[in-house]
This record gives structure tokens, C-alpha cells and sequence, in this order.
């Protein structure tokens, strides 16, 4: 069963910056695309940044020139880089992955656990 695991969240001041980690695990033949998204409290969840395998990378206005999404196809791992972070980008910081599992014919949507991004003024 193919599984998506974060890492990475934390506690930052304003101007800092955090790293997140999201490793797909289990039996994987190919990885279509990836995204990250947050949900602030009492706020719907976002789309920050998207990253199609062979296309370019997409970005909220908010995070744009700030944040970086990227992957390791040898590791099965996608990253966001977060610099300048502010305090509105306090949130809870969701993987997602569109991944085809070996021996399957079904592309499947899978989401990480989630992990808290804390930004203090």
C-alpha cells in the first residue's frame, strides 16, 4: 500500500525558513505529479505549489519567489523549501501526490498526514 509520510514542520520567527519533507512509500511504478497545500485555522485548504513531472512548477501568489517545490524521484520524495516565511504562513502543510502504484492500472490521490508550520512575529 502506498503511503505518503511528512516531516519537517516547526516552530519559526518571521523571516526564518523551514524545509518540508513528504516520502512516498510502498510498492510505486510512477509518480504523476505533486502539490502541497495548507489550511490555516477556520480557513478552507489551500493550493500552494504544484509540480507536474515534466511540467513547470506552479505557485499561489502568496508564496511566489518565497517557496520552492521540488522532488527526488530517486528517493520517492518531494520537498518544499519555505524562505522569508511570515506569520500568515502559519498553517497546517498537506502532501499530495498523484501516483500510479506498481502492478496497477489506477491513479491514485494520496494525501500525507499533515504537519504544523508555526510562524512567530
Amino acid at each position: 500500500q502506498v503511503q505518503l509520510v511528512e516531516s519537517g514542520g516547526g516552530l519559526v520567527q518571521a523571516g526564518g525558513s523551514l524545509r518540508l519533507s513528504c516520502v512516498a512509500s510502498g510498492s510505486i511504478f510512477r509518480i504523476n505529479a505533486v502539490a502541497w497545500y495548507r489550511q490555516a485555522p477556520e480557513k478552507q485548504r489551500e493550493l500552494v505549489a504544484r509540480f507536474t513531472t515534466g511540467g513547470s512548477a506552479y505557485y499561489t501568489d502568496s508564496v511566489k519567489a518565497r517557496f520552492t517545490i521540488s522532488t527526488d524521484n530517486t528517493k520517492n520524495t518531494m520537498y518544499l523549501q519555505m524562505n522569508s516565511l511570515k506569520p500568515e504562513d502559519t498553517a497546517v502543510y498537506y502532501c499530495n501526490a498523484n501516483i500510479r502504484p506498481r502492478y496497477s492500472t489506477i491513479d491514485n490521490i494520496l494525501w500525507g498526514q499533515g504537519t504544523q508550520v508555526t510562524v512567530s512575529s
